[in-house]
């Protein structure tokens, strides 16, 4: 449950000083000592930047927290428009966690400045307090209490986009949510049960593909990743979220392996753990789906969730077997810890059926991702060189940061079978994030495409405006993208292409 949010255009010298415990100062980054005079509590400010021998400008890197004479706590922070969004998130999560330590029921945000800097520093402050205010799933006897309940917003006349602002912070909630989850919680009929149930909340179409009906399709490639569960409650949803002035029709698919043991070539005990998070990719396409439900964004939107398990059993697929996609293509199975891409195989050829616009799938999906780029962004690859621009320009502006890979065809020649038509992957693992590009490119039909690997899914110590280690990254590029996407196609505005099921 995100707080309640109560923005007053009034200074923040309105308000009684006496009442305020938990109070965060974002001051412009022009700001000067002279301007100090003017702010309540000034005087703390003043002694504590002398006593660490920093200027206000340093503030925007690293908040200084002091307590004030009221008995408060206060953190301060300045904003520099001309630096990336990442950095303001940053200076703006290090800013809240000081006070988010002591679990206030309430934080003041106070916002000094003028125009659209003074909005954009708004905006960072109240979705920073959002997505750290809110409390994950814990399962200790001790709690902290209840989260954040409110936050009051002072100094700030302009509309700050609230509501799509806080659509974000709950979609983001919601992927954090579930990503945390322990895996003898969020099993996939568990998922499959809070999907259905957040469709009909929401009116979203609703279909499951399980496991039966899947192996009488012929969709072998998923169908050799879910055989190794006892039960067999892996299924492949399909969610679909549709606006009347929709123009345009996107594809979301994500990877949603909620305990990944590896199969048979079995991780040790350092990897495998932590592998309840291998359903992360889903989850972003989840949350997206709402958020994008939420702020009434005008796309049509067809969320397809491949939930299954990697186990260990007589029954799990083995190396040197070969399976049968259902587009038909067949698959030499080299390593069963590459079973994320199998999944999606499947997964792409029925969302690729409907011919959407664009296709967008998320995944935890290679270790070489994190080799590549470690835990502060993930990669992508795109099938234009306008999507793979459109894409790294979302990851500027969200604060969410994304690199684009190769993704050549001469690649191939490392997945040529001597008995299937494609290998399933290597077992060198050389360049294994472009190679399960590569492979998952068969699978599309030939739509426009993009594939984000989450590699900034996890990062120690949070990043950028999150502050847990698991991130929701991809939820707010996911919302920036496609706001981009549709304002290059001048959408809404064309006929909304059909979308039945497969």
């Amino acid at each position: 449950m995100l707080a309640r949010l109560e923005q007053r255009a009034a200074p923040l010298a309105a308000a009684p000083a006496s009442r305020i415990r938990h109070l965060l100062v974002v001051l412009p980054k022009t700001a000067s000592p002279g301007d100090l005079a003017r702010l309540p509590f000034a005087a703390a400010l003043k002694a504590a930047l002398a006593r660490r021998r920093k200027k206000l400008a340093d503030l925007a890197k690293t908040p200084v927290t002091t307590d004030v004479p009221n008995g408060g706590l206060a953190s301060w922070v300045t904003f520099d428009p001309e630096q990336a969004p990442f950095e303001w998130h940053t200076a703006m999560r290090k800013a809240v966690q000081a006070l988010l330590a002591e679990h206030p029921r309430e934080i003041v945000v106070a916002v000094y400045g003028t125009g659209a800097a003074c909005s954009e520093a708004a905006r960072a402050a109240v979705y920073t307090a959002w997505v750290n205010g809110a409390r994950l799933p814990l399962r200790k006897k001790k709690s902290d209490g209840p989260g954040l309940a409110r936050i009051v917003l002072y100094g700030v006349e302009a509309d700050i986009g609230a509501a799509a602002l806080r659509a974000q912070a709950e979609g983001n909630l919601l992927c954090r949510e579930l990503t945390v989850l322990p895996p003898n919680e969020l099993t996939p009929g568990a998922y499959r049960a809070r999907v259905e149930q957040l469709a009909e909340e929401h009116g979203w179409g609703h279909q499951e593909y399980d496991v039966a009906r899947l192996r009488k399709m012929g969709a072998g490639a998923f169908v050799a990743v879910a055989q190794g569960s006892d039960p067999e409650d892996a299924a492949i949803v399909h969610l679909a979220y549709r606006h009347r002035a929709a123009g345009r029709s996107v594809a979301l698919v994500g990877k949603g392996i909620c305990f990944d043991t590896g199969g048979h070539n079995l991780k040790t005990a350092r990897y495998m753990h932590g592998m309840h998070e291998d359903m992360n990719g889903s989850a972003v396409a989840l949350a997206i789906v709402l958020a994008a439900a939420r702020s009434k964004l005008p796309v049509n939107i067809d969320c397809w969730l491949a939930l299954a398990q990697n186990h260990l059993s007589p029954r799990a697929y083995k190396q040197n077997e070969v399976v049968k996609a259902l587009n038909g293509t067949t698959i030499e199975i080299v390593h069963t810890d590459a079973e994320g891409r199998m999944v999606l195989a499947d997964t792409l050829t029925l969302a690729a059926r409907a011919r959407p616009d664009l296709i967008v799938d998320f995944a935890t999906l290679t270790g070489s991702m994190h080799v590549a780029l470690g835990a502060r962004y993930s990669g992508i690859f795109a099938t234009s060189d306008q999507l793979a621009r459109t894409a790294l320009a979302a990851g500027a502006a969200s604060g969410e940061r994304v690199c684009v890979f190769p993704m050549d065809e001469d690649y191939d020649e490392a997945l040529d079978s001597t008995i299937a038509d494609v290998k399933q992957c290597t077992l060198e693992g050389e360049a294994d994030h472009i190679l399960a590009a590569r492979f998952l490119k068969r699978f599309t039909a030939g739509r426009p495409w993009i594939h984000m690997d989450l590699s900034g899914s996890s990062c120690k110590g949070g990043l950028g405006a999150v502050a847990s280690e698991v991130t929701g990254f991809g939820v707010g590029w996911g919302l920036a993208f496609l706001q981009s996407w549709l304002a290059a196609a001048g959408a809404p505005g064309r006929s909304s292409r059909s979308t039945q099921e497969p």
